[in-house]
């Protein structure tokens, strides 16, 4: 019998390793953010938009206090992101089996989730879409969002109920 670092590696409760992952997830994602984005805006409008989501255009004329607010908020998604992704593990445990297509595939779903529900939703209101704008968002949450929370979660995240269950077997 073989041991794999993640069989014997400390596993985290499942609220720290969602906190984790939401981290992990949102540091990255704000980081691709501001290296991309810096070439249309600089970073307190930037935060300042995302805090729009909630304040509408008054956000823009909040300062620092807004452009915290929305990173505040960039934080909170990531989080809640990894949580329902960890919610769904327990359920589907090839979503931590399978992090890598499984993590891509998130990712790719979050970002068209954010822009076809959430924004539309949000005091942004809907915007269209462009074929550019979709293929640089999908590429920054494939490896931004969707990847960094299927890995920590599968290294983190205590084992699912559902995945120690031996299968079973015909009688």
């Amino acid at each position: 019998m073989t041991l794999s670092a993640a069989s014997i590696a400390p596993r985290s409760p499942a609220w720290l390793a969602i906190l984790r992952a939401g981290l992990v997830s949102g540091v990255l994602d704000i980081t691709a953010a501001i290296v991309v984005y810096a070439r249309f805006t600089r970073t307190v409008p930037m935060l300042q938009g995302i805090a729009s989501g909630i304040l509408g255009r008054d956000a823009f004329t909040g300062g620092l206090a807004t452009a915290g607010l929305g990173l505040l908020c960039h934080f909170f998604i990531a989080t809640t992101a990894a949580a329902i992704y960890f919610a769904a593990s327990r359920r589907l445990p090839v979503l931590l089996q399978h992090a890598v297509v499984s993590g891509a595939a998130y990712g790719v779903f979050v970002y068209f989730f954010m822009q076809l529900v959430v924004i539309p939703l949000s005091a942004i209101g809907p915007r269209p879409l462009s074929l550019e704008a979709v293929l640089v968002g999908v590429a920054i949450h494939i490896p931004c969002v969707g990847l960094p929370i299927a890995l920590t979660l599968r290294r983190y995240a205590p084992a699912s109920p559902v995945a120690d269950v031996p299968p079973a077997t015909g009688a």
